[in-house]
């Protein structure tokens, strides 16, 4: 399809506007508080919308859209519903304690509760995975959807004689660096007070776009009349809406959901994971940052509509037409949107992804920087020399994420990737973090013990089947068959039964090596007076939640 001279006035103005702002905002930040943590400044709505942007990337709008197209249809809306529980139990819980160490990132945390080989140990996993699963995963994800909406590899063809295959594959290379570039650029410069301000922005796009693909697609359905296409829409797909399956299901078993597995990638997600939690840690006080916390589970619960419920439209209108699942939710977008709202889209597209980009990227730096160069390279770093070392190690990032993104072409399913391949480290770090906080005497070795542990374990329990699939068509027999069969239920199931295993040995170490003194963590200067309606904002999460459920169950 073409764009038309409005379209890239909206796109450019649009980026204009972002980076012009990013810039401003982060023009100050000299000292590493401020470069990585925003200067401990950051208020509820900067942090609500920066959580929701930073986590919603085209990764959702291609993969989980994708998924939804396909087989699993609503189910996949459990990620996002019980995301909103999480986040509830992180503001109750979790950030209390993170907030009065006075952490900057969460590695720093194991070094007070164990010691400095569990920090590194997490700091490197960290690391290995926001390149190879989450910053290539957002680069490709982002590439596919820019292409598929505006055909850039049939512009190729068609003006400069590529075949098919080169087109789409200069297409996703050229893409992915553009990304890279453009978002890298006021990351490197201003840090997370860049960032964040950037989430907002892109933040709203993103959700403004996202309904107004809903909002006409229900138009198209019911001809003109929004209520009239919700109920032509439930009545077609009524076998797609239900958010609960089977619980032996491939993908989305309800044990896992309610009682399972989940929850493992929930809480490292949510709780656990730099890419995250730096957004709270920045937080001007506990109860600014419970209060971010709540409007963004708020937020979580309102996506599936605007991501889910259109991957299920594109599937009733044009499922004959698509060939890949992860092509759904750009191509309802090619026939749904008029020429004039192309730019918008474009923009709000881009914006999921930079937002998700740049997020990463400061997170990695803020890890590569505080966690490991001021450790072993430089333990008397200023901070002057921290947000330099920052800068550096945040543009060899996005090198090393814009070479690997392409490889990703060759998995099935961007969403099932990336949730996929987490598990190797998020059941041991989980294990890791709660074992820690309850039981004050679980010694250092296990810890390091547990999140090392974790990689084989979990390997096990899914590599053997990769193999296997990768040279045959037909499943073994007898005793391999056995183990086939085990490989091939739902990861979600996998990453419980490691999670389980990993627990009971960091018992069993505390048992027979407890530390003869519970470990005493530090105090900070943050205000860490809780919000006093934390509890019932948080209840009306979970009773909403509920009611999502039983509406759809």
């Amino acid at each position: 399809m073409s764009l038309t001279f409005l379209d890239a006035a909206v796109f450019f103005g649009f980026m204009a506007i972002v980076m012009v702002v990013s810039l401003y905002a982060g023009r100050k930040e000299k000292g590493a508080s401020d470069y990585f943590l925003a200067g401990r400044s950051l208020t509820w709505g900067l942090i609500g919308f920066s959580l929701i942007a930073s986590n919603i990337s085209t990764e959702h709008f291609v993969g989980m859209a994708g998924s939804a197209f396909g087989r699993v249809g609503f189910a996949i809306a459990s990620y996002e519903w019980l995301s909103a529980v999480t986040l509830v139990f992180v503001a109750w819980w979790l950030l209390p304690r993170f907030l009065s160490a006075g952490i900057y990132t969460m590695p720093e945390f194991l070094e007070y509760r164990y010691d400095a080989g569990a920090r590194t140990i997490m700091a490197v996993f960290l690391m290995i995975a926001y390149v190879v699963v989450f910053l290539a995963t957002v680069l490709f994800s982002g590439a596919v959807a820019l292409n598929a909406i505006f055909d850039i590899p049939g512009l190729l063809t068609e003006r400069f004689g590529f075949s098919p295959e080169e087109a789409k594959s200069w297409a996703n290379v050229g893409a992915i660096w553009l990304i890279g570039i453009i978002s890298g650029g006021y990351t490197i410069y201003g840090g997370l007070k860049s960032v964040v301000w950037s989430d907002l922005l892109q933040g709203g796009a993103l959700l403004l776009g996202g309904l107004i693909v809903t909002i006409l697609t229900l138009n198209m359905i019911g001809e003109g009349s929004m209520i009239e296409g919700w109920s032509r829409f439930t009545e077609a797909n009524a076998d797609k809406l239900h958010v609960v399956l089977p619980w032996n299901d491939p993908d989305v078993p309800w044990l896992a959901v309610f009682i399972g597995g989940l929850w493992i990638p929930n809480l490292f997600y949510w709780g656990l994971n730099q890419f995250i939690t730096q957004r709270t840690l920045g937080a001007k006080s506990l109860a600014e940052g419970q209060k971010g916390i709540f409007f963004a589970a708020s937020l979580k619960l309102l996506i599936p509509f605007i991501i889910v419920i259109p991957g299920i439209m594109a599937f009733q209108l044009y499922g004959s037409e698509i060939d890949n699942p992860d092509g759904a939710y750009p191509y309802l977008i090619s026939k749904v949107l008029p020429p004039y709202l192309r730019g918008i889209m474009f923009a709000a597209l881009c914006g999921a992804v930079m937002s998700s980009f740049n997020s990463g990227l400061n997170s990695a730096s803020t890890i590569l920087t505080v966690d490991l160069y001021s450790k072993f390279v430089n333990q008397n770093a200023t901070t002057t020399q921290q947000v330099k070392v920052g800068r550096i190690c945040t543009g060899l990032t996005i090198i090393v994420a814009c070479l690997w993104a392409p490889v990703i072409s060759g998995f099935e399913g961007v969403f099932s990737y990336i949730q996929e391949i987490w598990g190797f480290i998020s059941p041991g770090i989980v294990a890791v973090f709660l074992v820690g906080i309850i039981f004050k005497r679980t010694p250092a070795i296990a810890a390091k013990g547990a999140m090392l542990l974790g990689v084989p374990l979990y390997a096990a329990c899914r590599i053997p089947k990769w193999i296997w699939d990768a040279n045959h068509t037909e499943p073994p027999e007898g005793f391999f068959g056995a183990i086939y069969a085990f490989n091939s239920i739902a990861f979600l199931h996998h990453m419980m039964i490691v999670f389980l295993i990993l627990v009971a040995f960091m018992l069993t170490m505390t048992r027979l090596r407890p530390l003869l003194q519970p470990v005493e963590m530090p105090k900070s200067e943050v205000n860490i007076e809780p919000h006093p309606r934390q509890y019932l904002y948080g209840a009306v999460v979970i009773a909403m939640t509920g009611c999502l459920y039983l509406l759809f169950w």
